[in-house]
Order: C-alpha cells, then structure tokens, then sequence
C-alpha cells in the first residue's frame, strides 16, 4: 500500500510538473517577414513588415530573427521610425542574423539603418502583448543579440524546483 500512495504520488507530481512546464514555456521565434529576409520591400508592397507584424500575436520571451545582406536593424522610438531616423538607435545590429529579444510589452519599431530603406518601406512595428502577471509595462529595454545561436527556452527553474520538493517529500513520507 505504501508504494501505491508513493508511486500515486510521484505520477500526480510528474503530471503537476509537465503541466507547469506547458505553462511557462511559451517562448517563440519570429523569422522577420516569414520565409523572407530583411530586405528592401517591392514599390507595391511598402507595408510588407507591417502586415506580417500584425499577422502574430508576440509575447514577453518571444524573440525576431533578421536575416539581411549588407544592411542593418535598428530599434527605434516611435517619433525615429516615423521620420526614419537612423541617427539615434535603442538597438543597433548589422551581422546579417541579429535576433531580438522582448523583454517587456509594449510596441516596438524596427527601421533599416541602410541610407533610404525605412523610406521605402524597410520597417515595422511590433505590438508585444501584455503578459498575464505583468502589472504594468516596464522601463527595461530587451535583451538583445546578434549572434547567429538562439538558446532554447528551459524550464523555470521555480517549476524544477517544485518538482525536485514534491519529488523529495514523496520519498521522505513512504
């Protein structure tokens, strides 16, 4: 009977762990554009970026991925991108694949630094959503890389930790 109540207990732990697990691990990547890169838009096509941004639904922990030749991405404020305004970036990359992470919510703008892209078109806005336990949008600027690796999202370690305790009691109690 003892090692039903253990063996019970460790399922309903596992199960509790797997469905923690689900619920914080909910980070993606975005390829700019989809299966295009970050490059000049067609004249009959300006709000390419645009479009595709709206299309997606973006998240706290999600992260963009730009993929371009010789020319840049810079994230900007709102009054920069709607001057296209390369002068005075937040972020700046120009390795051909820079991915950008969103730390917090809020709406970010992205512009080409390339002399006359922005106005052709090269930009976008991105709306990250709300998460549920944010209160309120922090001041804290993303994370931000260029390197061509993107580490996997882990398990929290809050959620690891729940399931080693609930793991470790079961063991103690029977």
């Amino acid at each position: 009977m003892d090692n039903f109540n253990c063996n019970m207990i460790f399922l309903f732990s596992l199960v509790m762990f797997f469905f923690c697990y689900s619920h914080f691990v909910s980070a993606f990547e975005f390829q700019v554009g989809g299966n295009k890169d970050w490059v000049v838009p067609p004249a009959n096509d300006t709000k390419i970026y645009n479009d595709w941004a709206s299309e997606n639904r973006f998240q706290v922990g999600d992260t963009l991925r730009f993929h371009y030749k010789k020319d840049s991405v810079m994230e900007v404020t709102e009054a920069e991108y709607k001057k296209c305004n390369s002068t005075r970036p937040n972020f700046f990359s120009n390795t051909g694949n820079t991915v950008y992470t969103f730390e917090h919510s809020g709406s970010f703008y992205f512009i080409s630094g390339a002399a006359g892209h922005c106005e052709r078109g090269q930009r976008m806005i991105v709306k990250v959503m709300v998460a549920e336990d944010e209160d309120s949008p922090s001041g804290g600027d993303a994370i931000k890389s260029s390197g061509a690796a993107v580490s996997p999202v882990g398990v929290s370690k809050l959620v690891l930790v729940q399931f080693v305790m609930s793991y470790v009691v079961a063991s103690v109690m029977f």
